[in-house]
């Protein structure tokens, strides 16, 4: 190749290169891109940072009545044994009453037993109420070792257990009356105790005697 063709074709490379970069340089200023055409990456660089947070919001529907909390039962202890022989034939069984309740004093302790005379709560128990003298009465407690130990003690009773909502609801009773009659020959060395003693440990009575 001669030195002219050299030149000409130098010329003719240069020129084209020029060419194309004046068509590129044109489009990209008359044809601007916008964000759409750009690569995804552009548009979060263009943009600071930002951290989204959502809360979660318990949706509560008024319209539901709220639910009341159900009251706790409690369980109760007893035995129970005919009146005559509780009140009126078994000696120490006052004794044994009235020495736990100075106990409870001394300690400043609340009373947890009371005598229920004819309770209700025996409906629940017919094969008690089938071997049972009527009327009956029961000594009911929160207590079950101390009813266990009482009823190691007093012997020829009957006993068992229940549960309740409330106190009131446990000691409740059906009318009745008690009357015994007075020995004709008493040879004991202490006094017989009146009818009627076992009218303080009655759970009406023993509230009565705290106020």
């Amino acid at each position: 190749m001669n030195l002219a063709a050299a030149s000409f074709t130098s010329w003719a490379v240069c020129n084209s290169r020029s060419s194309t970069h004046h068509r590129l340089y044109s489009h990209y200023h008359t044809h601007k891109p916008t964000s759409s055409l750009l690569p995804h990456h552009h548009s979060f660089l263009s943009l600071p940072h930002r951290t989204t947070t959502r809360t979660a919001v318990a949706a509560v529907d008024s319209s539901v009545p709220l639910q009341k909390e159900q009251p706790t039962s409690k369980k109760y202890f007893f035995l129970v044994a005919n009146a005559k022989f509780m009140l009126d034939e078994e000696e120490h069984f006052q004794e044994q009453l009235a020495e736990r309740v100075r106990l409870f004093e001394e300690r400043n302790m609340e009373q947890d037993f009371w005598l229920v005379i004819e309770p209700k709560f025996l409906d629940k128990f017919p094969k008690i109420t089938s071997r049972l003298k009527r009327p009956a009465v029961a000594l009911v407690s929160t207590n079950g070792p101390w009813i266990t130990f009482m009823k190691l003690r007093l012997d020829r009773v009957l006993c068992d257990s229940f549960e309740a909502d409330s106190v009131e609801e446990a000691l409740l009773s059906n009318p009745a009356k008690l009357e015994f009659e007075k020995p004709e020959n008493w040879v004991a060395p202490y006094p017989k105790y009146e009818s009627g003693w076992w009218e303080s440990f009655l759970y009406a009575n023993s509230e009565k005697q705290k106020v």
